[in-house]
C-alpha cells in the first residue's frame, strides 16, 4: 500500500473515531434526534452506531481490512446523514445552511468510503 493511500485511510478515518467514540459514550446527545426519526431504543442504537464506527474507523486507520471497514463505516454512515442532517426539514435559514453543510460532508465522507472499497 502506498504512503499517500494509508495517509488518506488515516485521515478519512479520523472524523468516524472521533465521531464514534462521542456516540459510543455519550448516546444521550444524539439519541433525543435519532428518538425524533422514529427509531425506538435509540440511546442503545446510537452506542451502537458509535461502537460501529469507532471499530470500523480504527480499522481503516490501521489498514486492516480496509475494504470491509471502508464498506462498514459506509453503512453507518447513511442512517447518520439522514438522520443526523435532514437540512430539509430546517426552517430557521441559518440552521438549514449548517445542516445542509454537514449533509454534504458525510456524502463526501461517503464518496470517499466508496473510493476505498473499490480501490
Amino acid at each position: 500500500m502506498s504512503m499517500f493511500r494509508s495517509l488518506s485511510h488515516k485521515m478519512l478515518a479520523a472524523m468516524f473515531i472521533s465521531g464514534g467514540a462521542n456516540n459510543f459514550l455519550r448516546p444521550e446527545r444524539v439519541a433525543p434526534r435519532v428518538a425524533n426519526a422514529g427509531v425506538s431504543e435509540a440511546k442503545p442504537a446510537t452506542a451502537l452506531q458509535g461502537a460501529l464506527m469507532l471499530i470500523g474507523g480504527t480499522l481503516l486507520a490501521l489498514d486492516i481490512m480496509p475494504k470491509l471497514s471502508a464498506l462498514l463505516l459506509a453503512g453507518t454512515l447513511v442512517p447518520t446523514t439522514f438522520i443526523g442532517h435532514p437540512f430539509w426539514k430546517e426552517e430557521n435559514p441559518a440552521n438549514r445552511a449548517n445542516q445542509q453543510i454537514q449533509f454534504f460532508k458525510n456524502l463526501a465522507m461517503f464518496g470517499g468510503l466508496l473510493e476505498v472499497v473499490f480501490e
